[in-house]
């Protein structure tokens, strides 16, 4: 199967090792993936902030680099529910209304991929340890997906998978809002990391790596025994 790659700022710029393992999976799962190296931002930074004649521009050309009918494939449960909800309020009035729907119809979160298109939940990767699975927001409340990685993540040998009381609470990232309201930002993080340490985990793993830097900023910071991990790279992992 033929799949566009899709990568967003934090994986581009702060992960970009997330992104080279879910090639290595989506390869090895038989897909041909082609990456056109001139695609940006998706314009989520922008809208979320209030600028949406700026976001509309980002938008366009992503719209404009993603031609085709191949499925567009990214690591992030955020920004591929950014394209899904919010893009048909860009164009809703514009000539790429069309354009933009067939885009929205074809972008896929990783994990997501994996399952409902590819329809595999054994990578045959290996990992040692305990680990909890973080919800992130975009990928919860914006895609709905739920159990698409809790499956993956079952059939990884060597690791055994918590469930934390708070798994489905937001980290306290949220772009802007960690800025604008650290100390809320902060607590989140601490209720979040908390919730992951009182399961004895060894890792925190989730599909959003905006999630895993909050996160592991706050790790680090006060030294803790317990790091985040992207599925991408979990399945990587033993092979």
């Amino acid at each position: 199967m033929q799949v566009q790659l899709f990568i967003p700022c934090f994986v581009d710029q702060l992960y970009p090792q997330t992104g080279m393992n879910m090639v290595k999976v989506l390869e090895k799962l038989g897909c041909t993936v082609s990456y056109n190296t001139k695609q940006t931002c998706c314009g989520q930074p922008a809208f979320n902030a209030g600028y949406h004649n700026e976001a509309r521009n980002v938008a366009r050309k992503f719209l404009n680099d993603f031609h085709g009918d191949a499925p567009i494939v990214g690591p992030s449960g955020s920004c591929t529910g950014f394209v899904r909800n919010y893009y048909g309020r860009l164009f809703e009035n514009s000539s790429e209304r069309t354009t933009c729907g067939t885009v929205q119809g074809r972008v896929y979160e990783f994990s997501e991929f994996l399952t409902s298109i590819l329809k595999v939940d054994n990578i045959g990767a290996t990992l040692n340890g305990k680990a909890t699975y973080h919800d992130a927001c975009g990928a919860l409340r914006e895609c709905g997906i739920k159990q698409a990685p809790r499956q993956l993540l079952a059939n990884v040998a060597g690791l055994e998978m918590i469930e934390m009381k708070e798994c489905e609470t937001c980290c306290g990232f949220g772009g802007t809002f960690a800025v604008k309201y650290e100390p809320i930002s902060l607590g989140m993080a601490q209720v979040k990391v908390k919730s992951a340490l009182e399961t004895g985990a060894k890792y925190i793993i989730t599909t959003d790596v905006s999630c895993m830097m909050h996160m592991q900023g706050y790790i680090d910071n006060q030294r803790l025994p317990i790091r985040t991990m992207h599925i991408a790279d979990v399945l990587a992992s033993g092979w």
